[in-house]
């Protein structure tokens, strides 16, 4: 009588060994999920310093140690401690902001009454027809608003304050994990080369696809959206409107979003010196915005980015809202990887078919 069992033959190994495969792959991802945040901002550093690393690494007799160790050091020179610096400057001008606005000395609706005593009354019959002529109303709108933010503040400083431990602890972890990347980096991209089951050519696409994607991202926003925060601050600043640290951070997060920009923060501001009587200023912050903080981008990002980046702006926008609305503040940089992969996995899936085709 002939056995039952299967026999063991090479193709069911595979089978039970890709079975195997992923599911310790899905294991180890589950493992590390808590901490994604961290890792992959380590990955993130690696990679963007690698050349800065690489550039150290003959001028220390080829100790890889002494490089990443150098690295590190710039590392936290350069992102860490200014990071901390404008963290703790908008921690205490947010705050400083909040009070003034519970106790009226900043005033919303005070603001919105003061432009429509000044607006054309075809203007403010429009408004009335969207429900926004009404200051009584628009006031209670206003401080719902800022009510629910307060709370909203308060939250996020609550769960902050109880969650210290595990930002000290994620906080380590990236700058442990990114020394390592750094320094083995080149080995273990090679180790990753050999296991994916794709042609060299594909290989080589994705391999470049993902380092520039994520050095144009880092590289080039971030340090756009800085500078166009710091400019708008910095006129914020000069023409005395309170919380300038807090308006230039929100002009360099909203710099991250391609077709908005900073000009949602400035243009207001603009507009409501204008109708209050101070033109000059209010033409002065125009002119600045239009000349020095909207060109700016024009001028620095191809710079910082280059031309690599085949990818059009309405795809950016679209995936960095998308990664930011699923991964968080992560996502500004996840949102265009996973953007900038598929499009280049349907662009090789296209080269294939038209070869077959051939």
């Amino acid at each position: 009588m002939k056995s039952l069992r299967p026999a063991n033959t090479p193709a069911l190994q595979d089978t039970a060994f890709l079975i195997l495969l992923v599911a310790v792959t899905l294991a180890f991802g589950w493992i590390l999920l808590p901490f994604y945040g961290a890792v992959f901002w380590g990955i993130v550093l690696a990679i963007v310093f690698a050349p800065l690393y690489r550039w150290f690494l003959p001028r220390v007799r080829r100790s890889r140690n002494a490089a990443a160790l150098f690295t590190m050091a710039i590392i936290l020179l350069i992102v860490i401690l200014p990071l901390a610096f404008v963290a703790a400057a908008l921690v205490q001008e947010g705050t400083g902001f909040f009070r003034r606005m519970q106790s009226g000395e900043i005033s919303f609706a005070r603001y919105f009454e003061q432009i429509l005593a000044v607006l054309p009354a075809w203007v403010a019959r429009i408004l009335d027809s969207l429900g926004l002529g009404d200051l009584g109303a628009l006031q209670q709108r206003l401080i719902q608003g800022a009510s629910q933010g307060g709370q909203t503040i308060a939250t996020r400083a609550f769960d902050l304050g109880q969650n210290t431990l595990d930002f000290i602890v994620s906080f380590f972890i990236t700058l442990y994990l990114a020394f390592f990347l750094v320094r083995d980096g080149s080995g273990l991209s090679g180790r990753i080369w050999q296991a994916i089951p794709l042609d060299a050519e594909s290989k080589r696409n994705f391999f470049a696809m993902f380092a520039t994607v994520i050095r144009a991202t880092v590289k080039g926003n971030i340090l756009v959206a800085g500078v166009q925060g710091a400019l708008g601050g910095l006129a914020f600043w000069y023409l005395g409107v309170h919380g300038a640290v807090l308006w230039a951070t929100l002009m360099a997060f909203l710099s991250l979003l391609p077709a908005i920009g900073a000009a949602l923060i400035w243009l207001p501001v603009a507009v409501y010196l204008l109708v209050t009587g101070e033109v000059w200023q209010g033409v002065g912050l125009m002119i600045w915005g239009t000349l020095v903080i909207g060109v700016v981008d024009n001028l620095l990002r191809p710079i910082l980015v280059g031309k690599d980046i085949k990818m059009p702006d309405y795809m950016v926008l679209i995936s960095t809202l998308g990664g930011m609305a699923i991964f968080g503040l992560n996502g500004f940089v996840i949102g265009p990887v996973i953007a900038a992969l598929f499009m280049s996995a349907w662009d090789i899936f296209a080269k294939a078919r038209k070869e077959d085709r051939a």
